[in-house]
């Protein structure tokens, strides 16, 4: 199809509370950029169930328009039914553009769109640009495992459309709510809907892993030697308030459950301040930590990979250098790490 407008929209995934996920108002700040480039608006699609928050946050965050989709057949995700309400809508506005978080739900509704609309569709983007004359989005993602990086044009169809790994881009700052929201009524038939969740059932070891919300993470690779070896990790990251990451390594070695994996084949993150223990520094686990705002780095083996991109660097055996750290902070029990920037709160936890 061709496109109506030059407008960019972004996919605000909804959890079944009506709040906003990440990724969503994340992806309004490449959103802006790009939309600005085209010269057309910024919008926003928010469906779900109760979505008055998720609206909220998207107006917050730079929506020049919202469309929105409420309905009781919305509160949970399906296929069926979000897939035929971003059509109608895209049918409806035609959009030159389209941003979708590679969430579990993104990725399960961004190829049924783009199937749908006959378009193209590039996956698990980490870097996003725009050729302001043709309007062409340049979607950059990992290919060949990682080992190098492909920019994917779509220069035929619209609506462009690319899913982005949640933690790629930072949230913008809060601005002033100046959106023209738009509530569009579509209902869809429960027989229209094929599949019905009937129970949704926690991993009780993993619900409260949020890794791509995390502000530190202290992961651990193979250097830490097996599952005994993250207690160490815990210890470290409990008295920073962190979260336990791990390496794909580690994963494997069935140390740590897949939840805490960051990297490529992970989470992307970009936490304030990143901790990486015993990890080499492969550059799949690099291609989901490297956003990190300030990175430190613990390994044994001087020329580890993981060096060349960390801001401090030591070089030791870490379970003789986390028992360390940890003591020294234990001795500033009323210390507030949210006080600091990630540089200077590197210097207290080192110094």
């Amino acid at each position: 199809m061709e496109a109506k407008t030059k407008d960019l929209w972004v996919f605000v995934e909804t959890n079944t509370d009506g709040t906003a996920k990440n990724v969503g108002i994340e992806l309004l700040t490449p959103g802006k950029m790009l939309a600005e480039k085209q010269g057309g608006e910024l919008v926003a699609v928010v469906i779900g169930e109760n979505v008055g928050e998720a609206v909220d946050a998207a107006n917050a965050h730079g929506a020049q328009k919202i469309l929105v989709v409420d309905g009781p057949e919305y509160k949970n995700y399906s296929t069926d039914a979000y897939t035929y309400v971003i059509c109608t809508l895209v049918e409806k506005y035609g959009p030159t553009s389209m941003l979708i978080g590679a969430t579990n739900n993104g990725r399960d509704l961004g190829p049924r769109v783009s199937c749908r609309l006959k378009t193209g569709l590039t996956a698990d983007c980490t870097s996003l640009d725009i050729d302001p004359d043709s309007g062409n989005v340049a979607w950059t993602r990992p290919a060949f495992g990682g080992n190098l990086m492909a920019t994917i044009l779509c220069p035929d169809h619209r609506p462009q459309i690319g899913t982005v790994r949640p933690g790629v881009f930072k949230k913008g700052l809060e601005t002033e709510k100046q959106a023209v929201i738009i509530n569009e009524k579509i209902h869809v038939d429960a027989k229209d809907i094929r599949t019905q969740i009937l129970e949704i059932i926690q991993d009780a070891g993993d619900e409260k892993i949020d890794l791509e919300g995390a502000e530190i993470i202290v992961s651990g690779g193979r250097g830490v030697g097996g599952p005994e070896g993250f207690k160490t990790i815990q210890e470290l990251a409990d008295v920073l308030g962190a979260t336990v990451g791990a390496s794909r390594a580690a994963v494997d070695s069935g140390w740590i459950s897949h939840a805490h994996q960051v990297g490529q084949t992970g989470k992307t993150v970009g936490p304030k301040l990143y901790i990486a223990c015993g990890i080499s520094g492969a550059i799949q686990h690099l291609a989901g930590m490297s956003s990190s705002d300030c990175i430190v780095a613990i390994n044994k083996d001087p020329e580890a990979p993981i060096f060349d991109v960390a801001d401090y660097s030591l070089v030791g055996d870490l379970f003789e250098v986390l028992p360390i750290l940890v003591d020294e902070i234990k001795k500033s029990p009323r210390l507030n790490f949210s006080q600091f920037s990630p540089r200077s709160l590197t210097h207290e936890i080192l110094n």
